[in-house]
């Protein structure tokens, strides 16, 4: 039996109908509410800024941002909140009418068959890196990775380039609940030592990680920037380890991930903000 047309509503008969009956869920409208309160000129708002903002009291929203934090879809900034990473997951398919991975896709192909290594693209989420395109030419991790894999940002090349992106307080909380894990003899597991690792990257513009998450596998990443500047997505190569391979990667890999960046962020959605839920 074929199923009923219906019309969706226009946004006043949801104001004057729908709204005022019991199918209506006033939290979730209000949490909603919230994450919309962000936008390109507001990265940031403090608690008193979103109840403003939303309309709301101040205590629902105090109620809504704890509860928005906890999932993961708010992160704390300065004395502020900001959205983080987790909120593509939401906005995954308002991105495909972009044309943002359609674009992404052959630009990072022709990049990886050109290298002839395999190339890949990752937001930062928490303490992690979450996949959003992947073009393997040859493996070189004990590990399949595919769309939505995650890895731990504290030892990749891309977490540590994103990661560089983030501003000193919210850099500050994410090292405090750091949890190393000793991978491989060249983890770097101190935070000290890692912090002054980040500070090299966000000074020169590009991370190498040299056997620290596997033995035998290297990784060169650079920042995709959205518009306003700030480090929103990593690109990166992986290779095989051998005695030459740090020089030949910045000295010949190194321009060509540039090069696709910078392509990359004439594709990027103008209200695409890193984020990262510490």
């Amino acid at each position: 039996m074929t199923a009923p047309h219906m019309t969706p509503p226009t946004a006043n008969q949801t104001d004057t109908n729908f709204a005022i009956g019991r199918d209506f869920v006033q939290s979730l409208a209000r949490g909603l509410s919230v994450l919309r309160s962000f936008d390109s000129d507001h990265p940031t708002l403090s608690l008193a800024a979103i109840a403003q903002r939303t309309g709301l009291s101040r205590a629902a929203a105090r109620r809504l941002v704890l509860t928005l934090s906890h999932l993961g879809y708010l992160q704390p900034n300065g004395r502020g909140f900001a959205l983080s990473a987790r909120v593509l997951e939401l906005g995954f398919g308002y991105l495909g009418t972009l044309n943002f991975s359609d674009l992404a896709q052959p630009l990072v192909e022709k990049l990886a068959h050109q290298i002839g290594q395999s190339c890949s693209m990752a937001v930062l989420d928490a303490q992690s890196i979450v996949y959003v395109v992947r073009v393997p030419v040859r493996r070189v991790m004990t590990v399949s990775l595919g769309i939505g894999a995650r890895l731990p940002a504290a030892t990749t090349s891309m977490g540590r380039v994103l990661a560089s992106g983030l501003s000193p307080s919210v850099l500050r909380a994410w090292l405090k609940n750091f949890r190393p894990v000793r991978h491989t003899a060249h983890t770097v597991i101190k935070p000290a030592h890692l912090r002054a690792v980040i500070e090299r990257v966000r000074e020169q513009g590009y991370a190498w990680v040299e056997q620290e998450l596997e033995l035998g596998l290297c990784s060169l990443a650079v920042p995709v920037r959205n518009h306003e500047g700030q480090v929103a997505i990593a690109l990166n190569t992986s290779m095989v380890f051998h005695p030459d391979a740090a020089r030949d990667a910045r000295k010949r890999l190194l321009p060509l991930l540039r090069k696709t960046a910078a392509a990359l962020e004439a594709c990027l959605p103008p209200k695409l903000l890193p984020g990262v839920s510490a």
